[in-house]
């Protein structure tokens, strides 16, 4: 049942007469109030808490009223709160005060004494922030561990690596997937220094200079899973920089995976032919019976760039604005941070999906292999190290020889020893083994065994990187659980000092896992567009 209660918004106040017109409701109030309800919600309970246990410990609220406040605040949820004009200004702080106050059989006096909604919805929003990132970082390393599988199982596999979209050198599947890990990887530590640096508290600010009890900011901070509170008040209601830094680093992401996509893109076109996906992840023409498209590579690319468009809309609506509490900045410049996250999820997800389900061509990258140069480099080098040719004149003597052997249509492999040593003589140099030279710098498996240098394509060398990238990423996993620890110890430790114990199937129970359905790309599918 909704809560309704009988005194008007005036009451809320002596300021105003009255409370928001129908248009300001319909426009703006009930739009927040409905995202805040299913996206916040649980934050602001968990915050009302927190306060009922500091207002218990100064003594304020006695124990049977602060434990029938955290009653109350246990029995919230979506459906018990509703956007009143008349009731409540259409605002969820006092929806929820107003839900509580009719709830209690006599008044508890002190309760929200020396409060100001600005540091609470500064909180709530930061928590639904630091939330988000911790979901999105797990989605990011379901990635990880396909990419890493992927790539073990394809570091031994010869293909063109492309450098000015022209072959250049043999590398393999599983070598370029190391890279791509390892900017997973790199993103992943970027988001726990985004989380740490985010980690303070904003709670105890009040409305920007503090407040008049002596409220123990550092237990508040701890009973919400904070590393710390907020060191200054102004900074804890003014800045929303946790919004900029955390679409920022979605934004680099997203140029990251962009050109990942892109080299997809290209291996599945007819041209290259590198790679397969199966038929439900694929698509067709409605005109052309013998083609197979992959769409879905061209929407993970595409929805990239809504992440740096959400990263821009941040920044816009915060600039230029004064350093202070302000709804331009708390609520309309963070309208797209939702849409952020949820487009970044839902990227990812399907990225991972392709790449569990993809699989290389080995006999036509190998042919690609055998039909390009792709030794040129490695013969230049031998012709310096073995026969002692000047290193530009080297390069020059491989480059002639590759026009010779191109013009006569004869294949990188063995090669043409009489065409090497026509080039050579050119520079007066007299080759001992030429046919040796040719047979080897063309071979395409020398072209991976050759590798020495640490992270290179060598599968022996991939094979380690692998090894140390799985080694971060175990690390990273527990660096986020420790995270999540914190958050679940300072609720544990909220209701030990309200003598409650968090019921299974509480409202709140259905508010968090609608929250948690709502991170996934389904529940972004959900959200409703206006929503803000």
């Amino acid at each position: 049942m909704t809560s309704q209660s009988p005194a008007p918004a005036a009451e809320l106040t002596g300021r105003i007469s009255g409370g928001p017109s129908e248009l300001l409701h319909e426009e703006v109030l009930a739009p927040q109030f409905r995202f805040e309800s299913r996206h916040l919600l649980h934050h602001y309970v968990a915050i009302e808490k927190t306060l009922a246990a500091e207002y218990a410990r100064m003594g304020l609220l006695d124990t049977d009223e602060a434990h029938a406040v955290a009653a109350l605040l246990d029995g919230v949820g979506p459906d018990t709160l509703s956007a009143r004009p008349d009731a409540n200004m259409s605002d969820i702080a006092f929806a929820i005060e107003r839900h509580v106050e009719a709830g209690l059989a006599r008044p508890a006096v002190r309760w929200h004494v020396d409060r100001s909604r600005n540091d609470l919805q500064a909180c709530a929003q930061l928590m639904f922030g630091r939330e988000r990132l911790s979901a999105f970082a797990g989605a990011l390393a379901e990635l990880g561990e396909v990419v890493v599988q992927l790539a073990e199982e394809n570091r031994e596999l010869p293909m063109p690596g492309y450098t000015h979209f022209q072959a250049a050198q043999i590398i393999t599947p599983g070598f370029h997937l190391t890279a791509l890990s390892e900017h997973l990887l790199h993103t992943q530590r970027r988001l726990l220094a985004a989380y740490d640096g985010i980690d303070a508290c904003p709670l105890g600010a009040g409305a920007m200079a503090g407040q008049e009890l002596p409220w123990d900011r550092v237990r508040m901070a701890r009973l919400l899973g904070f590393d710390r509170p907020q060191s200054n008040a102004l900074t804890a209601v003014a800045s929303r920089r946790w919004s900029a830094e955390t679409t920022a680093e979605l934004s680099l992401l997203g140029a990251a995976l962009s050109r990942f996509t892109t080299d997809l893109l290209s291996w599945g076109g007819s041209e290259y032919g590198f790679i397969e996906l199966p038929d439900e992840l694929s698509g067709i023409s409605s005109a052309m019976p013998q083609k197979k498209n992959y769409p879905v590579l061209e929407r993970i690319r595409g929805r990239t760039a809504h992440l740096t468009a959400f990263h821009t809309d941040v920044l816009l609506g915060q600039r230029n604005t004064p350093f202070c509490n302000l709804v331009e900045v708390s609520k309309e410049a963070g309208t797209h941070v939702l849409a952020a996250f949820d487009s970044a999820h839902g990227t990812v997800r399907l990225l991972t999906e392709v790449l569990r389900r993809l699989t290389f061509r080995a006999e036509r990258m190998r042919e690609v292999c055998e039909r390009e140069f792709l030794g040129g480099f490695s013969l230049a080098n031998a012709l310096t190290l073995t026969e002692d040719v000047p290193w530009r004149t080297a390069q020059v003597i491989a480059g002639k020889y590759i026009v010779r052997a191109v013009g006569a249509g004869a294949p990188p492999h063995p090669g043409v020893p009489e065409l090497l040593v026509e080039a050579a003589a050119e520079h007066s140099v007299t080759l001992a083994e030429p046919a040796a030279l040719l047979a080897d710098a063309f071979d395409v498996r020398r072209g991976l065994e050759r590798l020495a240098s640490g992270g290179s394509a060598r599968p022996e060398a991939v094979a380690e990187a692998l090894r140390v990238q799985r080694a971060a990423y175990a690390e990273v996993r527990a660096a986020w659980e420790r995270r999540a620890a914190a958050v679940r110890a300072g609720a544990a430790e909220t209701d030990r000092a309200l003598g409650r114990t968090a019921p299974a199937g509480s409202a709140m129970d259905a508010v968090r896992a609608e929250e948690a359905t709502a991170g996934s790309p389904k529940g972004a599918v959900r959200a409703e567009a206006g929503d803000r």
